[in-house]
């Protein structure tokens, strides 16, 4: 028995579970699972392949690590096995994701529904203390909201709220509060002494800190929280989204004994308000559908890297190549299943990158190009890497302007000032460096995952230097404005004005 709380970590972030469920789609779909050791054995290697799963020599050919895989999906409500049939099936939060919907509004829905006790938790070699009847994700927010608390970092995580946050009621919470508290003024003293036999963790085991490590970095998927120096926040344009959550409280989904019940109830996705399918009748697998299936796959690999907005001769010869397929059968299943593209899988690489420093900073600075060409269909050109210059060139043809973009992969971003002479003396008073057209300078501005406090004075000092108009936009915002485009595209001039407003642009610039 797991006497805390437990999450499932063959991957320890979510980013992958599109393709890992595609592929567990592909190869296991409509098959029964138990007992059927060379088809999971083929789902293993198709994940290694894949690059999914560490290769390993798999000694014992007992495909252990495939079970890891499916109990994954399991626990996030993404497939079951239906009972009639002991087959595979996705529920409507898996088909969603394979049809393309954005991921992150998917997974992010399970996250906030996660609870204890589920059907997951209750199983075999899971089996999460009885305890515990919590939705624990949304817990951990309540938390981070309250003035009190703030922020969280592992160990108050690991050793204070997965063992004794039991339950929703105020006197729970109000205890875990207080022990957090305690525990930053006096640390582990306030632990009990028997904490390791008490909660069945074995003495100098990091198993704790890990599930605590793996549940920040599901949070941080849904976009809600973010990292910094070890610890998460609330993420504050996402505040008022976070408050409507949490004061709201999700009614536990019952019969978590009943898979197949607790599967279809837990695995609604956020279009629909319950599963009214009828799965019972059987449906032969052709090789047509097979072939289906491994397009659906290759497709979904394709857009965790690009923004597809369309389905085209590119994407259709990305596909072609991945797969084999016969060209006209790609383009009529790309068609069928993803008619607008899919551009909210590449956001959620895109969202990541906008926080990890210099790791990716060419990554992030070729994504911003890629999204203003694809997406907002400006002419753009990647000139980081000439020197002393901005990261991204935009021109529009339509309107006749260009326009300056600097890309900053940090949480609190603040102008310097190095990088305040950088932009107007290199940047915008040498634009004929790396620009040799005549097109005016509409604007510069700045994308990073946030902002320090006196960033719109930082912006409004350049504008006042070199009569240039400016901004900045945080990562959470630029998803959003690739969502709205995506109901009512922008035109150019809706772009410039947003981008020239001289201060970092908030949500209700976004008209």
């Amino acid at each position: 028995m797991s006497n805390y709380w437990w999450v499932t970590r063959p991957k320890r972030k979510l980013n992958s579970v599109p393709e890992v469920l595609s592929t567990f789609a592909e190869m296991s779909l409509n098959q029964q699972w138990v007992g059927q050791r060379t088809s999971q054995l083929s789902l293993e290697e198709a994940l290694e392949k894949s690059g999914l799963k560490r290769q390993g020599e798999r000694r014992d050919q007992g495909a252990g690590g495939a079970r890891t895989y499916k109990a994954w999906l399991v626990s996030l409500g993404l497939i079951f096995t239906q009972e009639s049939t002991k087959q595979i099936k996705l529920t409507l939060a898996g088909e969603a994701i394979i049809n393309g919907d954005n991921p992150v509004d998917i997974l992010k829905n399970q996250v906030l529904k996660y609870q204890f006790p589920s059907a997951f938790s209750i199983g075999r070699n899971v089996d999460v203390s009885a305890r515990f009847k919590i939705h624990p994700f949304v817990f951990l927010l309540k938390l981070l909201m309250d003035n009190r608390i703030q922020y969280l970092n592992t160990n108050e995580i690991a050793d204070i709220v997965m063992v004794e946050a039991e339950n929703e009621s105020d006197s729970c919470y109000e205890h875990i509060v207080k022990r957090i508290i305690e525990y930053r003024s006096f640390g582990q003293q306030i632990l009990p002494e028997d904490f390791c036999e008490k909660y069945g963790v074995k003495s100098g085991s990091t198993n704790l800190n890990d599930v605590a490590n793996t549940m920040m970095n599901w949070l941080d998927y849904t976009q809600l929280t973010y990292r910094e120096k070890g610890k998460i926040y609330a993420v504050g344009e996402r505040k008022s989204e976070i408050m409507d959550t949490i004061g709201h409280p999700m009614p536990f989904i019952e019969r978590p004994q009943d898979h197949e019940y607790f599967q279809r109830k837990y695995g609604v996705d956020p279009k629909h308000n319950k599963d009214t399918r009828n799965l019972t009748n059987t449906k032969t697998i052709t090789s047509k559908m097979l072939a289906e299936q491994q397009i659906v796959k290759a497709y979904i690999t394709a857009s965790l890297t690009r923004p597809i907005t369309e389905i085209d001769g590119r994407v259709v010869d990305l596909i072609v190549s991945s797969t084999g397929l016969k060209e006209s059968f790609v383009w009529e299943i790309l068609q069928k299943r993803f008619p607008r593209g899919s551009i909210g899988a590449f956001m959620t690489q895109y969202y990541e990158m906008a926080f990890k420093g210099r790791e990716e900073a060419t990554e992030f600075e070729k994504a911003t190009a890629e999204l203003f060409h694809d997406v907002f269909k400006f002419k753009t050109k990647h000139v980081g890497p000439i020197g002393l210059t901005p990261d991204v060139l935009i021109e529009s043809e339509d309107v006749g302007f260009v326009g300056i973009i600097d890309n900053k992969a940090y949480s609190k971003y603040s102008i310097s000032n190095d990088h305040h002479n950088r932009m107007v003396h290199n940047y915008i008073n040498g634009l004929g460096n790396y620009y040799k057209g005549k097109k005016n300078l509409a604007f510069f501005s700045y994308i990073a995952g946030g902002f320090g406090i006196n960033i719109d004075s930082q912006i409004k000092s350049i504008v006042d230097e070199t009569e240039i108009c400016g901004s900045c936009i945080n990562v959470h915002n630029m998803i959003e404005l690739v969502k709205r485009n995506e109901k009512r595209a922008y035109s150019h001039e809706d772009l410039k004005k947003i981008f020239s407003v001289n201060r970092e642009i908030l949500l209700s610039d976004l008209c």
